[in-house]
């Protein structure tokens, strides 16, 4: 027997949840590189890594005040930015991306490195740098009710940060797509040899985009790994990104909004899934008999991956955007 309020319950849960903030963030990155400017960044989960690590390592190795350690999480996403860009970015689109992904991996496998135990943590990972987020929690009560889900008070303190993190950023889009900045940066998606004719520095605005998207990248991990009080490397993996990808396009690439609720509704979807198809295997008399319980974690992305095949087909601008605005070349 399904539970419907259940399925309902869980899919709230991870609809606000770390999860959906976190790639919220790193999507709102993408869509200022891919959605914007036209930039094709696949290793996106790389400057997640670089901030939380940097947030991470400076607060709890050398005691930085948190506020510190953010900020220098914020500038190893800007550093990554130039030491990606420079020299990729005034050649073809697929350099950067074949930069970027192989960067990404280079850095998970420094940071899980036994060799970088005593500063990276290695595979063990890292802790102790949350003490003065947890200390910083207004929520004193153990648990809070909210719609009818329970919110464990530390949760909820990590629910507020993070959405007001998303918000902040989602106002810092929407005021430079409006800007004459932002539009230069469309004018490059659609054809960058028509924008440095009119006198644009085409190199300079994608490093800018690049460096831009990349700090709410950083932010994404650092927020992440506050919530979860630890910083473990095999999380940055290069499917994240392609999980962000899934949420830019399903939200919409090129509008504000649109990675916003692309990532809510991407891990509502794949959470909704996750515990139908277990409680369909499980019991005596499963309903779903030949769908192994194993399975499950591997069927659910099949079902969210044909689901966004079908929007693909029938609204590959996503729920919020232009069909031009997924265009690879306006001309």
């Amino acid at each position: 027997m399904i539970d419907f309020g259940q399925l309902l319950t869980v899919g709230f849960s991870q609809l606000i949840g770390p999860s959906a903030i976190f790639f919220a963030l790193l999507a709102l990155g993408l869509n200022i590189h891919f959605g914007y400017t036209g930039l094709l960044n696949f290793g996106q989960i790389g400057f997640a890594l670089v901030g939380a690590y940097g947030m991470g390592i400076s607060v709890a190795n050398y005691g930085a005040p948190l506020w510190l350690g953010v900020l220098i999480g914020m500038a190893c996403g800007v550093v990554l930015a130039l030491v990606l860009g420079i020299p990729t970015l005034r050649l073809r689109a697929d350099y950067l991306a074949i930069v970027t992904i192989a960067a990404s991996e280079i850095l998970r496998l420094i940071t899980r490195s036994t060799s970088q135990t005593g500063f990276t943590g290695g595979t063990q990972g890292l802790t102790g740098f949350g003490d003065a987020f947890a200390a910083a929690n207004p929520f004193t009560q153990p648990t809070y009710n909210i719609l009818g889900l329970t919110v464990r008070g530390p949760d909820l303190w990590s629910i507020v940060v993070g959405w007001t993190v998303v918000g902040l950023c989602v106002l810092l889009t929407w005021l430079l797509v409006r800007s004459p900045w932002g539009r230069v940066l469309k004018a490059i998606r659609e054809d960058e040899d028509a924008a440095r004719a009119l006198g644009k520095n085409v190199f300079a605005y994608k490093m800018q985009a690049l460096a831009l998207g990349g700090v709410f990248g950083a932010l994404g991990g650092i927020v992440f790994a506050l919530a979860t009080q630890s910083l473990t490397p095999d999380f940055y993996s290069p499917p994240q990104t392609f999980f962000a990808y899934a949420a830019l396009i399903l939200g919409g690439a090129g509008r504000v909004f649109g990675p916003v609720v692309g990532a809510m509704l991407f891990w509502f979807l794949l959470s909704v899934s996750d515990a139908f198809l277990r409680q369909a295997t499980a019991g005596e008399n499963p309903l779903l008999p030949f769908i192994s319980s194993q399975d499950v974690g591997a069927i659910r992305f099949v079902l969210v991956g044909v689901f966004l095949g079908l929007m693909m087909v029938f609204r590959p601008q996503g729920i919020f955007g232009r069909r031009r605005e997924v265009l690879g070349d306006g001309r």
